[in-house]
């Protein structure tokens, strides 16, 4: 009967402190990070049940008094608001780690181009009738293209020696070939663009496998060259009138 009322004792006094250790608040510590995991300074904690807020440091971290089942409200500017339930074992270990997802950002439609007279020119970013260098062109004027003229630096003791240096090693004569193979890949995209095969075949009479051919006997004359760095298209299909009577001559393509 003893032992009974011992163990009896003892059952009510576990409930009535779990009943208490329920309705007590107490400090409830965490820290407040995005979901890369850096903390997040300035985020607003809020107990829902007791209005209660205090804000996060530099470092996320915050105390607020909580108590089992109340409602945690975290709201930072640009992050989607989160709201945490005070469970047990949160409670019981009196921390909560919360994790803030950026809100997303929908842009309003953009128009490219709208204002095609701002540029980096007119904002004056860079200077204006700037010549513009191909990868081409700026690697041969890093390197330096020697002309007897230098040799005239001897005399203020200022002789620059890269030039002569490319010169003597060939590099100076490379880089002018690749510059020469550059310009000629643009002449023959320019073409491509201006000229679809169609007009080879049935207008100027060029056989399909002769195409590219005649392509690059085009930018070799000067007067067509001229005339596609110019846009000038009514030119262009003059001058490439003649230049396909010449190279159907050379290639003896009507006789075939």
């Amino acid at each position: 009967m003893k032992n009974n009322f011992t163990l009896l004792f003892i059952s009510f006094f576990i409930i009535q402190s779990g009943i208490a250790q329920t309705g007590t608040d107490k400090w409830i510590s965490g820290q407040v990070t995005t979901n890369t995991a850096l903390p997040l300074e300035g985020v607003n904690i809020t107990n829902s049940s007791t209005r209660i807020t205090v804000v996060s440091d530099g470092y996320g971290h915050y105390s607020i008094l909580a108590k089992e089942g109340d409602i945690l409200s975290f709201t930072a500017v640009n992050y989607e608001p989160l709201r945490k339930i005070i469970n047990k074992k949160e409670f019981t270990i009196g921390s909560i780690t919360a994790d803030l997802t950026p809100k997303s950002i929908e842009l309003d439609e953009v128009v490219i181009n709208k204002h095609p007279n701002i540029s980096a020119e007119n904002l004056g970013i860079i200077p204006k009738d700037q010549v513009k260098l191909t990868t081409a062109e700026r690697r041969l004027q890093t390197a330096g293209d020697f002309k007897p003229i230098h040799l005239l630096g001897l005399l203020g003791g200022s002789l620059a020696v890269d030039p002569i240096l490319n010169a003597i090693s060939g590099r100076t004569k490379m880089l002018k070939k690749e510059l020469s193979v550059e310009k000629k890949e643009f002449l023959m995209v320019k073409m491509e663009n201006l000229f679809d095969d169609k007009y080879y075949i049935e207008t100027l009479k060029i056989p399909e496998e002769f195409i590219k051919g005649f392509q690059y006997y085009c930018i070799e004359d000067l007067g067509f060259v001229k005339s596609l760095n110019e846009k000038n298209k009514t030119m262009s299909m003059f001058l490439i009138t003649g230049l396909a009577s010449e190279f159907k001559k050379y290639q003896n393509i009507d006789k075939k």
